[in-house]
C-alpha cells in the first residue's frame, strides 16, 4: 500500500451520545463509540480488517496504514449573569 493518509471524519452524534466515524477512503466503514479514544481504538482494529476485504490492501500485507482522524462536535450553552 502507498503510504497515503486515510481520511477518517468523526462527529458527535448528540442524540446517541457517541462519536460517530466514517470515511470516503475506506468503503464500509460507519462505527461508533463513547469516547473519541474509544472510537480510535476500534478503528485502528477496524481499518486493516476493511482494507483486506475490500481488496484495497492483500491479505498478507505487512506494514503500516496512516489514518487521520478529524472530529467534529458542536454545543450550545447558555450564558447567565
Amino acid at each position: 500500500m502507498t503510504q497515503n493518509t486515510l481520511k477518517i471524519d468523526a462527529f458527535w452524534d448528540k442524540d446517541a451520545e457517541v462519536w460517530v466515524a466514517t470515511s470516503e477512503n475506506v468503503p464500509g466503514l460507519v462505527t461508533e463509540a463513547s469516547t473519541i479514544e474509544s472510537l480510535t481504538q476500534k478503528l485502528r482494529e477496524m481499518i486493516p480488517e476493511l482494507l483486506v476485504l475490500n481488496r484495497i490492501v492483500p491479505s498478507d500485507y505487512v506494514g503500516s496504514i496512516s489514518f487521520e482522524l478529524t472530529s467534529h462536535r458542536q454545543e450550545l450553552i447558555e450564558v447567565v449573569s
